[in-house]
């Protein structure tokens, strides 16, 4: 079975690291890859970095879609990858996530007929208007194999009509097979963990993180964030912040005061590192809510939604959306609950999933 896998944005790396080292180190089960990269994130610390740490194979073909309107550089990776996919003659397209680059790959392979594995498939925010939920969404619809991270998420599909139904041994968009697999970056935790060496120097802080859209490109949700960082001066915050973030922080005029350690962006271990050392995680990232809840450590969304409800059901994310006096009480009122509940699987996802296919 000859697999093309799309990947462009850092959570993607992280999950194809787990994935195709499993398909590297099991090249009995008759699995081969190919793997684009769309270009979708495309400097150094955000993209090279993660292939030389997690020991990725670089990727022959890269697009340099880079940043841009979303309609642009998805029409771009489109292009690069329906063109991939007539060359190549895949059995299967592999996409992972909700990025644009996972919509890009999903339809290039539909419209050539090409069945489609979607990874960490049935999240949902229910905020539409977030392009996130949109390629999710359209994604899953057009996928022949689904594997869920979570019972909610196989639920989610199913209340969308989207159901394990295997009519035929023909894969299709038309014939669904969806799994429950566990989720592919607690099983990347569970591995990289161990290759840190040691944890930050720093101590007692929150790691924070900013870079939706959503928060990034509404004046009045960014002012109101760093307004409520700005009054917590009894805690310390580490912000690895990205060029681009930094550049709309300064053309809206705001600043974070002393309390608040702006770095540059930083490696997935080194961003390890920090998540096993610090207090708590303030952010707005899908993944990052998971990894916080990964290292014991409690989380606070600054989003109206999220995906991983799990999460807050079971005490370790609360969701502030944007509103000052929601953040900083939630700040303030950090605690660690009682109980971890195994949300996840059992750490075998890449497994399950190369099980799957060659059945």
């Amino acid at each position: 079975m000859h697999i093309l896998t799309v990947i462009g944005a850092r959570p993607q790396f992280i999950k194809a690291a787990v994935l195709s080292r499993y398909i590297r180190n099991n090249y009995s089960l008759g699995i081969t890859e190919n793997i684009i990269h769309t270009g979708q994130h495309y400097d150094d610390n955000m993209s090279d970095i993660f292939f030389k740490e997690m020991g990725i194979p670089k990727p022959k073909i890269n697009l340099n879609a880079g940043s841009g309107n979303h309609g642009y550089t998805t029409s771009l990776m489109l292009k690069g990858i329906e063109k991939v996919i007539i060359e190549k003659q895949p059995d299967a397209l592999l996409v992972y996530g909700d990025t644009n680059s996972t919509l890009a790959g999903a339809l290039a392979a539909s419209k050539l007929n090409i069945p489609i594995i979607h990874i960490e498939a049935g999240l949902r925010s229910f905020m539409m208007i977030m392009p996130e939920e949109q390629n999710r969404k359209l994604t899953d619809h057009l996928s022949t194999w689904l594997f869920c991270p979570t019972s909610n998420a196989v639920k989610n599909l199913e209340n969308e009509g989207i159901i394990h139904n295997k009519l035929s041994s023909l894969p299709s968009s038309d014939n669904k097979y969806v799994y429950l697999s566990g989720d592919i970056m607690y099983e990347a935790s569970l591995f990289y963990r161990n290759k840190i060496n040691k944890k930050s120097d720093d101590e007692n802080f929150i790691l924070m993180t900013i870079h939706r859209a959503e928060n990034l490109n509404n004046a009045n949700r960014l002012k109101s964030i760093v307004s409520a960082i700005n009054k917590l001066d009894n805690h310390k915050f580490i912000f690895p912040i990205h060029p681009g973030t930094n550049k709309i922080l300064n053309e809206y005029g705001l600043y974070f005061n002393n309390h608040v350690k702006l770095i540059p962006p930083i490696g997935y271990l080194e961003m390890i590192s920090y998540e096993m050392s610090c207090s708590a995680v303030f952010t707005d990232s899908g993944g990052l809510q998971k990894e916080a809840y990964f290292y014991k450590k409690p989380c606070i969304t600054i989003r109206d939604s999220t995906e991983w409800i799990e999460l807050v059901e079971s005490g370790w994310n609360t969701i502030t959306g944007t509103d000052p006096e929601k953040i900083i009480f939630a700040v303030n009122n950090i605690k660690i609950p009682y109980e971890y509940p195994l949300l996840y699987g059992d750490g075998n996802c890449a497994k399950k999933i190369c099980e799957v296919l060659i059945e």
